[in-house]
């Protein structure tokens, strides 16, 4: 079980990009209706996400007055969850989600970052929040404390069973801003459902969310560096 368990909890870009795929997510915004609002981002950041294209995320706002290459580090805020008030998810399986994405971004940002804890010049801040895309208005809550990497295994063996919210679909936020100024960047919505993970239940509880935190962290890291770089996208 242990063996199966690191199998899938480290493949992060093969099980992202195999196992999940693209949803249409929704804001008040953009569609009139108040699924998948989550209030994490400003309204004026809402306004300004459009519709991605085929290859990219479900909704994206990138600034088109940023001069990419000044930034070479970021700082990763703790991970916020959107919970509705009757998801029956405990703070322990909540602290092992949100430390599972912050520990996603750092390892594929960190390719082609500095990772700091401060702001300071050419610093992008990151913060993301992982939401229950069925619930109308979830309840905000940020995870200051981050689970060790090492730890994450042993906690997910503590997990209740039965716990399967996120199973089928979990929406990310997130925004990038200069750390100085508070400039939005960059910002989206993204919504992805489960495919084969589903069959991994037995092995990961939250095989669904753990394959699109991976999914989501890979493509945030690429999509940084492109800009960074000034190498056009290809997906």
């Amino acid at each position: 079980m242990m063996r199966k368990a690191l199998a899938v909890l480290f493949m992060i870009t093969l099980a992202g990009c195999s196992v999940t795929e693209k949803e249409t997510p929704a804001t008040p915004e953009l569609s009139g209706s108040t699924t998948g609002n989550s209030g994490f981002l400003s309204p004026a950041t809402y306004a300004k996400l459009q519709t991605g294209t085929k290859d990219q995320i479900g909704l994206v706002y990138i600034n088109p007055n940023v001069n990419w290459s000044q930034f070479n580090k970021v700082m990763i805020a703790p991970v916020t969850m959107g919970l509705g008030p009757n998801d029956n998810v405990s703070e322990q399986d909540q602290q092992v989600l949100a430390s599972y994405y912050y520990h996603a971004l750092e390892t594929n940002l960190s390719k082609y970052f500095t990772v700091v804890n401060q702001p300071g010049p050419g610093v992008m801040a990151v913060r993301v929040a992982l939401t229950d895309a069925t619930t109308a208005t979830p309840v905000l809550r940020t995870i200051s404390v981050v689970i060790p990497q090492a730890r994450i295994l042993n906690a997910v063996g503590n997990m209740a069973t039965g716990s399967y919210a996120f199973v089928g679909t979990a929406q990310s936020e997130g925004e990038i801003t200069d750390s100085m100024t508070h400039e939005v960047l960059a910002a989206g919505v993204d919504k992805r459902s489960g495919g084969l993970s589903i069959k991994n239940a037995d092995v990961w509880e939250w095989g669904d969310a753990e394959n699109a935190m991976d999914f989501w962290a890979q493509r945030m890291a690429t999509r940084l560096n492109e800009l960074h770089t000034g190498v056009t996208p290809t997906t």
